[in-house]
């Protein structure tokens, strides 16, 4: 295994320029405008597993996107590792802050990627972070360096609600049977201070409308006589938090985990710069509940957030009018307990109530999933740590993560195994926000420390 960061420094420019073909492929589930290239970028998928190494690879259809299955058993008695990922991206907008097209792939150096960055639409999540699976695996077959079975399950529906993913994972647990789930679509504390995430939030998303008068009407004849559907929904939305930033919706905190004063003083150990955190973002104050630290708001706390919100003229120039209807997208961030069938419940109910006469209100679910929780003395866990110390020369701080990887629950409903969440980006590379970017050290210590997984894994499991 020790050939590992030869083999990766012969082969850099080829890994990158295979990463960066793929970033050029706007694969955007959310827009069915795309659906040629989602689907081409399935297909791209296909031929790198093969090339790697997987012995059996096949497009597998479902309602929506397909799902890339592959696989390499070497020995039934030998372990299994599921690799999951997927090949979707979220739509670039807002596009005009872009430094550069988002899928025009372009390697820039920064401060905190002085050896150069990967910008584009999908760099960190997930094409990067996927990628550097596929790499490891060429690296292990190719030097025969493979110690387990592998089998990878890549999905194109990720980024709106893996709905299909759900379905296919009931249909064939026999197919997907693993001893572990290994995902890299989570990030670590900075470059040298390796971690490794243990904690994801669920989440709820829903949209809202609130309709008033039966068709548009002029500001000046109407103003004050009938309910602005703007007006109103953004007074609804701001009394969804109270002077505390404490979330009103009734029964919302009942099954919130509460963690104790000793595991928030682990937590407090992670090496963490307010005065960098705020830079990062040119701002000058942080914002949020009231008796939590940054990272317990945005690790361990539920949030509420208005991901959008619009209605009326936003042309250019000026047009006085009333308009009949607005609207807002809105996502809940849930922890470890919180049901978000039930949350999503929660919030109909209320924001129905809170509505005043003179509109009508409709809210439309669209997808959620559960929080998850791993324990950090599982053989994978161990596995991971190990491979860290191996490639970073220290050991990695479990972390909770704010973010949701919604299909990570059902894996261990469904396929009652363990899922271990490596990844390899930083906070700062701006996924889902225009200028997303992965840094290359970043990917090729990917590729460098997945293998060593694999063989502490193999190991530690006899």
């Amino acid at each position: 295994m020790q050939s590992i960061k030869s083999y990766i420094n012969d082969n850099k420019d080829r890994f990158l320029n295979e990463l960066i073909d793929l970033l050029k492929i706007p694969s955007i589930s959310a827009d069915s405008a795309y659906k040629s290239d989602v689907l081409k970028t399935a297909d791209a998928i296909k031929i790198s597993l093969e090339k790697a190494g997987c012995d059996h690879v096949e497009i597998c259809k479902t309602e929506g996107y397909p799902i890339v299955y592959g696989e390499k058993i070497i020995d039934k008695n030998l372990p299994t590792i599921l690799v999951y990922g997927h090949y979707d991206v979220q739509p670039p907008d807002p596009l005009d802050l872009w430094n550069s097209p988002p899928f025009d792939p372009i390697i820039q150096k920064t401060e905190l990627h002085p050896e150069g960055a990967i910008f584009a639409r999908g760099a960190c999540d997930d094409k990067g972070q996927m990628y550097m699976h596929v790499k490891a695996m060429e690296y292990m077959t190719t030097n025969n360096e493979l110690p387990c079975n592998v089998k990878f399950m890549i999905e194109g529906e990720e980024e709106v609600g893996s709905v299909n993913l759900a379905k296919f994972v009931k249909a064939n647990r026999e197919k997907l049977v693993n001893d572990v789930i290994l995902i890299s679509d989570t990030g670590m504390i900075a470059p040298d201070v390796p971690s490794i995430t243990t904690g994801l939030r669920g989440l709820s998303y829903v949209e809202v409308e609130v309709t008033g008068p039966n068709r548009d009407l002029h500001s000046g004849l109407y103003g004050g006589a009938v309910a602005n559907p703007i007006n109103v929904l953004t007074k609804m939305i701001a009394s969804l938090h109270d002077e505390n930033n404490h979330i009103t919706i009734p029964g919302f905190y009942d099954k919130v985990e509460e963690l104790s004063h000793a595991e928030r003083a682990e937590m407090a150990k992670a090496p963490f710069s307010l005065d960098a955190y705020k830079k990062s973002l040119d701002i000058d104050a942080v914002y949020g509940e009231a008796g939590y630290s940054t990272n317990e708001r945005n690790s361990i706390r539920p949030t509420l957030d208005v991901n959008g919100i619009w209605g009326g003229y936003t042309g250019e120039g000026a047009k006085t009018v009333i308009a009949s209807k607005a609207y807002a997208k809105i996502s809940m961030r849930l922890v470890p307990h919180q049901e978000w069938e039930e949350i999503t419940e929660l919030f109909k109910t209320h924001f129905e109530s809170i509505a005043p006469k003179g509109v009508t209100v409709k809210v439309t679910p669209h997808h959620g999933g559960q929080g998850y929780v791993t324990p950090i003395d599982s053989l994978g866990y161990k596995a991971a740590s190990k491979a860290y110390e191996q490639t970073f020369g220290k050991t990695p701080i479990p972390q909770r993560s704010g973010g949701s990887i919604p299909i990570v629950s059902l894996f261990e409903e469904e396929l009652k195994s363990k899922t271990i969440l490596m990844g390899f980006g930083l906070d700062s590379d701006a996924i889902h926000s225009p200028n997303e970017h992965f840094g290359v050290w970043n990917y090729l210590k990917g590729i460098e420390t997945i293998p060593w997984f694999y063989k502490y894994f193999t190991e530690l499991s006899k």
